[in-house]
């Protein structure tokens, strides 16, 4: 199983450290799309911004292209 997130919000404004899980997410343009394992690692920073990003469950990763 694989994750689709979708930044949504600007991280302008918010604490250094969103803005940094967002760019350690490998997100950086809003409405960039990057596709990530689901795991623990990338849950807890999901977590963190969970109100600047859209997250979607994809079964594999060639379905998320």
């Amino acid at each position: 199983m694989a994750l689709r997130i979708t930044l949504v919000k600007s991280t302008i404004g918010r604490p250094k450290r969103q803005g940094d899980t967002i760019r350690a997410l490998g997100l950086g343009k809003l409405n960039s799309v990057v596709i990530h394992p689901d795991n623990p690692q990338i849950r807890g920073m999901l977590r963190t911004v969970s109100h600047l990003v859209r997250v979607e469950e994809v079964q594999n990763q060639n379905e998320a292209v």
